[in-house]
């Protein structure tokens, strides 16, 4: 009886019968050869002659494609590895590879990677080296390129409604606006940058790469600071395909009073330090501590007088307390001894206390760091 053999099909040696090739693996003709036949013309390695590499010389971007990519390499070195990493082609049939490389720098744009690689191929180990010159080229990427052009789409106009900002409101205002932008470029939008910051005597003007980018950068402003916004499109231009295209213009209008102010809503009840403005006008009520809430609702403020800042009381000494609702201190301007009401933020065994006079009439203001006043003050009105 016959015995049924298989051959190669390049030099007709007889070859042992192997296996049906399983889901993936090669069924051409190449699988038929035997092991000699195979390897006269096997590669291990798939590697490109060279490589040219191209860098935004600002701010380190790499071009891939018809995009550009943040690669967060600490090096050039860094983005030629990573490069040649991705053009390799290590043979399907290779089992077990294993590769290193080790980077020569030729000069200042030019990497040499020699890149040495083992596999197991038919159950044998073969091994292969290969160098690839990397060519690193500068260039400027898009965003890059519209940051230096001055490109912008939206502007935040961040003001206040009849006063002039607190520079603590300007540098929470920038700061919010810087904070949003880092976190969208960490999230991996190149298209997120701020072009330009002018400040002005009314407040900074924000000019943002995008209307997206400006309107949450307004949001986030108001949600911290109160107040509102409002838009105010203008056509710039139309695209490519006709659409018109707009620069949005945001103007944040916060609060008509800042936390700190001193303000008499003329209720009768006297001054008010005002320690919030979000939603309802809120404060601490200066004769009494009671807590004071703004009958006013999303954003609309009070008439009230403007007397002055937490920053303009000083602090000045206690003569007598003379009950729970009167105490005596020295007047800060005349240091005349005064006897004004006696508020729930002034401790009974306190020295000094910080007041403020305005038009002769002294008034305690509570220390920045007091906090609110307990619920229990408002039984002492």
């Amino acid at each position: 009886m016959s015995e049924s053999r298989e051959f190669c099909p390049r030099c007709g040696d007889p070859v042992p019968e192997r296996r049906d090739p399983l889901p993936g693996e090669p069924r051409g003709r190449d699988a038929l050869l035997c092991d000699d036949c195979y390897f006269e013309d096997f590669d291990l390695v798939d590697a490109p002659d060279r490589i040219e590499v191209l860098v935004c010389s600002d701010c380190g971007a790499v071009r891939r494609g018809e995009s550009w990519r943040d690669v967060g390499a600490r090096d050039y070195t860094d983005v030629a590895v990573d490069e040649v990493a991705e053009a390799l082609g290590v043979h399907v049939d290779a089992a077990d590879v294993e590769w290193g490389v080790e980077p020569e720098q030729v000069d200042e744009n030019t990497v040499r990677m020699h890149c040495r690689f083992s596999g197991v191929v038919r159950g044998t180990l073969r091994s292969a080296e290969v160098t690839v010159p990397v060519k690193i080229s500068r260039g400027t990427c898009d965003r890059c390129g519209r940051i230096a052009g001055g490109y912008y789409a939206g502007i935040v106009q961040v003001r206040a409604d009849e006063r002039d900002l607190t520079p603590a409101e300007r540098a929470e205002a920038l700061d919010i606006a810087e904070r949003y932008v880092a976190d969208q470029e960490a999230d991996g939008d190149r298209e997120a940058f701020i072009t330009e910051v002018t400040e002005t005597d009314d407040g900074p003007d924000i000019k943002l790469s995008s209307n997206r980018l400006a309107q949450n950068v307004a949001t986030r402003i108001t949600e911290s600071l109160g107040g509102s916004f409002e838009s105010y499109p203008t056509l710039v231009t139309e695209d490519g395909d006709g659409n018109e295209v707009y620069r949005v213009t945001f103007a944040v209008r916060l609060p008509r009073y800042a936390e700190g102010e001193i303000v008499d809503p003329e209720d009768g009840d006297g001054p008010v330090l005002v320690t919030g403005v979000s939603g309802r006008l809120q404060g601490v009520r200066l004769a009494t501590g009671a807590e004071y809430t703004s009958a006013f609702a999303d954003g609309d403020a009070p008439d009230a007088t403007r007397l002055g800042t937490r920053d303009d009381a000083a602090e000045t000494t206690v003569v007598t307390v003379e009950d729970e609702n009167a105490i005596q201190v020295l007047d800060p301007v005349t240091y005349e001894a005064k006897t004004v009401p006696n508020p729930a933020f002034v401790d009974d065994d306190a020295e000094s206390v910080l007041a403020f006079e305005h038009d002769g009439e002294v008034h305690l203001v509570p220390d920045e760091n007091a906090g609110r006043p307990a619920e229990s003050v408002s039984n002492r009105e």
